[in-house]
């Protein structure tokens, strides 16, 4: 695991503390009089599942408490954001907690395989073998030109645990991808999105599913990545009974954007956005959506998919 960022002195409150702190202990639990449906009814309960799904995994496994003062900003920010989405009725605040709980053990764990294998391809769970060569994908500055940064080891880590994480919490997520003789090539795999996003469900937190990829360049020119997301989509719409998903990237990435166009996806020229989290003006800040139904990927590959 990543050692915890480092813890912050307390002191005078921040505009997003202060919100952060008025949102968990004060305006969700005097919401949840009114809401009977609601699991859970404290501020420290709240607090949990929304600093959970924002960190995906136990938040105190990567801060230091108390969470208000040590939390990365745009971390707090998140979890408010996805705290302001329950209050508005557009995030299931009971698909959150089950999330937390599953990432602590405390909720019934979905049935996952161990891997999904077309051939010689594989789709696995994530090993600790896998740590060094993901660091070093994500330290190419080819591989993470679509991105806004390359990665530190320390980065890499924690976002290896926290994507095999979100198949304990959601029975799905990014498998790592294995070929013969080719340990890890990077992964392929889904995962619900609970980030509010700018387009139609995308402002439902936890109700979108996305299909993603991200490849080391020795896997780069070998149809690999449209392979592995075609297996990925099978098991999605089918053990997972998942109805639809979607793809989004950089607009100036093309060799995504063919990807999803071979995997029958198709885009809404009017559902393209400005990411939210890229600053205006930034070259990668517009994106591209595609989208796929189950129904769509059935007809194009056999009843069996």
């Amino acid at each position: 695991m990543t050692a915890p960022d480092r813890p912050r002195r307390a002191g005078p409150a921040t505009d997003a503390q202060a919100r952060w702190r008025d949102l968990v202990d004060r305006r969700l639990p005097e919401a949840a009089r009114a809401r009977p449906d609601w699991p859970v009814r404290l501020d420290h309960c709240f607090a949990r599942i929304l600093l959970d799904n924002a960190c995906g995994g136990p938040w105190r496994e990567r801060v230091a408490p108390p969470a208000w003062a040590n939390m990365p900003p745009e971390r707090l920010a998140a979890a408010a954001d996805l705290g302001e989405a329950v209050l508005a009725g557009r995030a299931d605040l009971a698909l959150l907690n089950r999330r937390s709980l599953g990432w602590r053990g405390k909720g019934k764990a979905p049935a996952v395989p161990d891997a999904l294998r077309e051939g010689g391809l594989t789709l696995r769970r994530w090993r600790r073998a896998d740590d060094a060569p993901f660091a070093a994908l994500n330290a190419d500055p080819e591989v993470m030109r679509h991105f806004p940064a390359t990665k530190t080891p320390a980065e890499s880590l924690w976002e290896a645990r926290s994507l095999d994480r979100r198949f304990e919490a959601d029975g799905f997520g990014p498998w790592a991808l294995e070929l013969p003789g080719e340990p890890f090539l990077g992964f392929v795999g889904a995962m619900r999105l609970v980030r509010p996003l700018p387009f139609a469900g995308g402002e439902r937190p936890g109700a979108c599913v996305e299909i993603g990829w991200r490849l080391a360049r020795a896997g780069w020119g070998r149809g690999l990545a449209t392979r592995a997301a075609r297996l990925a989509l099978g098991d999605l719409f089918g053990r997972c009974g998942i109805g639809d998903v979607l793809a989004f990237t950089a607009a100036g990435n093309a060799a995504s954007r063919r990807v999803m166009e071979r995997l029958g996806m198709h885009r809404g020229v009017a559902e393209d956005f400005d990411h939210p989290a890229l600053p205006e003006g930034n070259p990668l800040r517009r994106h591209v959506l595609y989208r796929l139904s189950a129904a769509e990927f059935r007809a194009a590959n056999g009843a069996a998919a």
